[in-house]
Parts: C-alpha cells; sequence; structure tokens
C-alpha cells in the first residue's frame, strides 16, 4: 500500500504543463483575477473599519466572516456541485458574487456603510466563495489528462499565493489613490470577468449523473462516501497533522515582525513576500519533487523543513536569517497541502468528487482556524517562543509518524467507473423512492476457501458502504455447510439503481472479483423491497 520508490521513473511534467490546455488555462486565468479581487476586497473592508471602536475586534472579524461560510456550507456546497450542472452552478454563484460587489461598490461610495453591514455583505461574499470552492476543485480533473493534475494542483497553489501577494498591495495603492469604493469595484468586474470566461466553456458533461439526486440524499451519500472510505481518512489525516502546527506560522508571524524584529507593517509585508515566494516555488517544483520522493519520503522531509523554519524564527531575532528561513517554509507549505489536494482530486470517482473535496476543504478552515486560535492561546499564556518551538515539535513529530499512517500509493487504484453488475431482471419496476432495501447474495464457497473467502468480503463490504448501503452483513446458512448469505441495506431504489449505473469503480470491481476467486460461480441475487410498497 505505501510507495517506497520514486512515483514515476519517467519524465516529471512541466509546472506549466496544463496552461498548454486552453479551456484549463483560461479559466485558471480568470480564477487568478477573482484571487486578486479577493484579498483586495478583504483588504479594503478592513480598512473602513480601522477608525471604528473596538476597531482591532471589527478588523479581525472581516477574516471570520469571510471564512466562517466554509466551514458552515461547503459540505452542502459539495453535495450541490455534485447533484447539479456544475458549470451553470459556477456561473450562477459567481453573479451572485457580483451583485453583493455592486452592494458593496455603491453602499461605500454613497457614505452609507455602517460596520454591521459591511461585515453582514463580507459574510454573503463568503458564502458565494463557499459554493465556489467544491465545484471548481470537482471541474478540475475534467478540464486537464490525469497525469497532469499535480501540476494542475501545483497552478492552483501558485494562483493562490500570487494573489496573497498581489492584491493586498494593489489594494493598497487604490485606497491611498482613490478610496475603498474603487477596489469593490474592481474586485466585481473581476467576478464578472470570471463569469463571461465560464459562460464561454462549452463543457462536455459538467455533472456526474444524467438525473440529479435529491439534495439530503446527496449529502447523505457524501458523508458515508467518507466514512468508509479509508484513504480518504487517511489523506485527511496527513493534512491535518500538517496544518494544525503548521498554522502557528501564519496566525503569529505579525507579533513576530513587531515584538521580535521590531518590524512595521511594511516589514510585515517583506516577511509575507518571502513566505508567497516559498509558496511560488513549491507549486512549481512538484512535479520534479515528485518524481525523485515517494510520498512518505516527501512528506517527511517537508515537515522537517518546517518545523525547522518554525524553530529559526522562534528563536532568531535577525530579520534576514528569518527571511531566509521563510522561504523554505513557503514551499514546505505549498507542496504538502497541494499534494494531498491532488490525491484527494485523483483519488474520488466523479458521483462524489465534490462532496469529498468539500470536507477536505472543511478540514483545511477548520484546521487552520482551530490552529490559530489554539496557538494564539498557547502564546498568551506563555511566549511567542515557546509557542513556535512546541508546533515546530508537534510538526517534527508529526512527520515521523508517516511510519505508523503512511500516505496511500494510489497509483495501481483504478477509479474508472465500472458497470459491472448484470442487468436488473424484476418482475415489476420499483418506484424510485421506494425503501428502505434489501440485496441479499447467496455464495457457494468450500471449506477449504472459506477464510480467504470471509478476508476478501472485507474490501467488498467497504465498497457497498461508500456507494450506498447503510448497514451490510455477511451470514453462514445454518441448514447448509458451504453457503454464506451478505445481505445489505439501502435507503431506496434509487440509491440501488445509481449502484447499478456508475457509482462502482473498477478497483470495486476488482475486489468483488477477489472475493469471488474463493466460491464457485457467481452468487444469486434477490432484491427485497417493502412488501406495502408492491401488493
Amino acid at each position: 500500500m505505501v510507495s517506497a520508490g520514486p512515483a514515476s521513473a519517467e519524465p516529471p511534467p512541466s509546472a506549466w504543463a496544463p496552461l498548454r490546455v486552453a479551456t484549463y488555462r483560461n479559466l485558471w486565468v480568470a480564477m487568478l483575477v477573482a484571487n486578486i479581487g479577493t484579498w483586495m476586497q478583504t483588504v479594503g473592508a478592513q480598512w473602513l473599519l480601522i477608525d471604528e471602536r473596538n476597531a482591532s475586534t471589527l478588523v479581525s472579524l472581516v477574516q471570520t466572516a469571510s471564512m466562517l461560510p466554509i466551514l458552515l456550507l461547503a459540505l452542502p456546497a459539495g453535495a450541490l456541485a455534485d447533484t447539479l450542472d456544475r458549470r451553470r452552478l459556477l456561473i450562477a454563484v459567481q453573479f451572485f458574487i457580483v451583485g453583493v460587489g455592486v452592494a458593496l461598490t455603491l453602499l461605500t461610495a454613497t457614505g452609507r456603510m455602517p460596520p454591521a453591514l459591511l461585515l453582514t455583505l463580507t459574510f454573503a461574499f463568503g458564502v458565494g466563495q463557499a459554493l465556489t470552492l467544491p465545484a471548481w476543485a470537482a471541474v478540475i480533473p475534467d478540464l486537464v489528462p490525469r497525469n497532469l493534475l499535480q501540476s494542475a494542483s501545483g497552478l492552483g497553489s501558485i494562483s493562490v499565493n500570487v494573489a496573497r501577494s498581489v492584491g493586498p498591495a494593489l489594494a493598497g495603492l487604490l485606497i491611498a489613490w482613490t478610496g475603498v469604493p474603487l477596489v469593490f469595484a474592481l474586485n466585481t468586474l473581476a467576478f464578472l470577468f470570471f463569469a463571461f470566461v465560464l459562460i464561454r466553456w462549452r463543457a462536455g458533461s459538467a455533472r456526474s449523473v444524467e438525473v440529479p439526486e435529491r439534495f439530503t440524499a446527496a449529502l447523505r451519500a457524501g458523508g458515508r462516501y467518507v466514512r468508509h472510505s479509508p484513504i480518504v481518512q487517511r489523506l485527511l489525516l496527513r493534512a491535518l497533522l500538517f496544518l494544525i502546527p503548521g498554522s502557528a506560522l501564519w496566525a503569529l508571524l505579525p507579533l513576530v515582525a513587531s515584538r521580535q524584529l521590531g518590524l512595521s507593517s511594511g516589514g510585515y509585508g517583506v516577511l509575507l513576500a518571502a513566505l508567497g515566494v516559498g509558496a511560488v516555488a513549491g507549486g512549481l517544483v512538484l512535479p520534479w519533487v515528485r518524481s525523485r520522493l515517494s510520498p512518505n519520503q516527501f512528506l517527511l522531509i517537508a515537515g522537517m523543513a518546517y518545523g525547522l523554519a518554525m524553530l529559526v524564527v522562534a528563536l532568531v531575532k535577525i530579520e534576514a536569517v528569518v527571511l531566509i528561513a521563510l522561504v523554505p517554509a513557503g514551499l514546505a507549505w505549498v507542496t504538502v497541502l497541494s499534494n494531498v489536494n491532488a490525491e484527494i482530486q485523483l483519488f474520488l470517482p466523479g458521483w462524489v468528487r465534490a462532496r469529498g473535496l468539500a470536507v477536505y476543504q472543511v478540514a483545511f478552515a477548520g484546521g487552520q482556524a482551530l490552529g490559530a486560535l489554539a496557538w494564539g492561546i498557547v502564546a498568551d499564556a506563555s511566549s511567542l517562543v515557546i509557542a513556535h518551538v512546541a508546533a515546530a515539535v508537534l510538526m517534527i513529530l508529526g512527520g515521523l509518524t508517516v511510519r505508523m499512517w503512511p500516505l496511500p500509493d494510489l497509483r495501481a487504484v483504478e477509479r474508472d467507473p465500472a458497470t459491472h453488475w448484470p442487468d436488473l431482471d424484476l418482475v415489476h419496476e420499483p418506484d424510485p423512492s421506494v425503501g428502505p432495501v434489501m440485496v441479499v447474495l447467496t455464495y457457494t464457497v468450500r471449506e477449504e476457501h472459506r477464510e480467504r473467502f470471509v478476508t476478501a468480503m472485507e474490501e467488498v463490504r467497504a465498497a457497498r458502504q461508500r456507494t450506498g448501503a447503510m448497514r451490510w452483513g455477511l451470514f453462514r446458512e445454518g441448514e447448509s455447510a458451504d453457503l454464506f448469505v451478505e445481505i445489505y441495506e439501502l435507503a431506496s431504489w434509487d440509491e440501488h439503481l445509481r449502484q447499478h449505473g456508475g457509482r462502482l469503480t473498477k478497483a470495486d470491481q476488482a475486489a468483488e472479483l477477489r472475493a469471488l476467486e474463493h466460491a464457485d460461480g457467481i452468487p444469486q441475487v434477490s432484491h427485497l423491497l417493502p412488501a406495502e410498497a408492491n401488493p
């Protein structure tokens, strides 16, 4: 399961290779412009509040109002992105964001923007972002070939970090020149441009199924998939083991700049720029690194580098040395998180991709938010040095756990859809909403194969539960020596139809074949429906 050697013997694709795909290039540029606009909008909102009473609290609430919708809405947004046409959803959301931007611009220009209304509109802007992120992440594997997905993930990180550097600087210049309303207006135009590019994109298929799932059923299915997918859980664990200690550096850097290094806001901007340079470099070198190191070697080295960088930030009071240390920290941050994000994109089947990525985004936002809060409390209770040293130690220990909880090797995992089950042959066609439904499979297994059969059926169990089963059991028939009965329950007939119609992957098919190697022939299948639904 764990890769020990290099990820590939082939030359790695260029970090810029995905930009040769015209559709991806156009959307990537549009997303970069939108990201820059987002950072401009954040700075503009914060600047409007600096002269208010309780300015420190109000300014910090801008970031809270922007991030809170991701925690609250990412999972429902993922369900929407998997059940609706993703392109149309993205277009509609961008026009919603444009509407919020128009309101921000006009109300600010006319002097009718009290703090409460500003924070409310900032929250509404964050709602649009929360609805955008899962759908955008889910369409990327449809835009570029599979072998370029790692590079595309790296380019996504480059976009975010270029915007993080350019947006605040540009907003500062514009605010000094003309005021905040122009900043809000340009952010509105940025998202209008993104909507225009999305309208021009003619997607072949941006939805995983022809008939969309009901929203609540889709939400449950997404949670069930993650709950019964050890690979997704392991990827999320590796992300959190890096994010929680790593968030200390981002959260406490303003205090390091002012208290330990005696820098002004301009000096703090230089420190952020050093992190940004490392982050952009990380996106560029990611394909090269992956071609020479296994995922686990790479994770260990990145964790060590980031931990050492935090120790330097904690213990060294020389600005130049801290700047040099921040560059590899930014590189490690982007390479680790881009790699995990790309692995999740590669692993998740199309029908549940947006929901799975939404769970990752919740972990990402939650890990940063809770981590930042925790390290702030530690720093207040002790000191900046102790907080950074503790975070660095946790980061290094987290890297060492790669032997206990390694990243899975996904190179041989087949994620393409498989429709290998035989056509249903029922005497009547149930309504899709009928449920619950019991599926019963009876296997003939000789005595010498029983132990291996039972072991192999564990993989089958996981596949059934990922794709719709609420409960599953494997039993032996008491009246026969060789008969085993598999029974699993689904919420509705529609859930079972979706298993037949595209939820299963070739990896699930391979698991079933491994179990059937220890049985005689194919199993007998029967479907049990509620008696009152079919009198």
